[in-house]
């Protein structure tokens, strides 16, 4: 047995070549890359990413290796909403570190 499943049994979910398949319909399951990096911080980078596109009201996927340290760690959007979560990206690096810190501290609540 070679372990991978026999095509007899599962024709409609085992695609010949998933490169040349048409982009799903479905909202949900329509995702590309807004992020990728395998740098040694990319993890920490693409989580705060999925944060902020989330806080932004953009659905946001991590996919990334969990025991492949050389595989990239990947921000995924869906297709429909790439361009607002490209401009949201930006505009976050454009205002910098001290405008995360001043966010955060704006957002707690005072004791």
């Amino acid at each position: 047995m070679s372990g991978k499943p026999s095509r007899a049994r599962y024709p409609e979910s085992m695609p010949d070549d998933p490169e040349t398949q048409e982009p799903d319909e479905s909202h949900e399951l329509d995702v590309v890359p807004v992020f990728a990096s395998s740098a040694h911080d990319g993890e920490m980078e693409a989580l705060a990413l999925r944060g902020l596109l989330e806080a932004n009201g953009i659905p946001a996927i991590l996919a990334g290796p969990s025991m492949i340290p050389s595989l990239e760690f990947q921000v995924q959007v869906p297709r429909s909403r790439l361009e607002e979560a490209e401009r949201i990206i930006a505009e976050a690096r454009a205002a910098g570190p001290a405008a995360a810190a001043e966010a955060e501290r704006a957002s707690e609540n005072p004791v």
